[in-house]
């Protein structure tokens, strides 16, 4: 099996009915879920200075590494996602 970065994209504040809709596509995923973690208070650090990222639809708010046979796998996975905006998927390079 090949690990997959899943970078979810967008906020919107969460209703129940958002919730129930991404605890059902976490247990779906389950046994393939290597890791999972939400983001907030996001920064942007540029030469000029450093500036608050918004929680709005442009917003990296989470990730997961999942595995997955190969990329159509992976992105099956990515597509019954309950995305607010989007998300995108990355095949990550095996450390040798």
């Amino acid at each position: 099996m090949k690990k997959f970065l899943l970078l979810t994209i967008g906020f919107e504040q969460p209703t129940d009915e958002i919730m129930a809709e991404w605890m059902k596509w976490f247990e779906s995923i389950q046994e393939q879920i290597v890791q999972q973690v939400g983001l907030q208070n996001g920064k942007l650090v540029l030469r000029e200075g450093v500036s608050d990222l918004k929680m709005d639809a442009d917003a990296l708010t989470g990730y997961l590494v999942i595995t997955a046979k190969d990329m159509d796998e992976a992105l099956e996975i990515a597509k019954k996602c309950p995305m607010i905006t989007s998300t995108k998927v990355y095949e990550m390079m095996e450390n040798e």
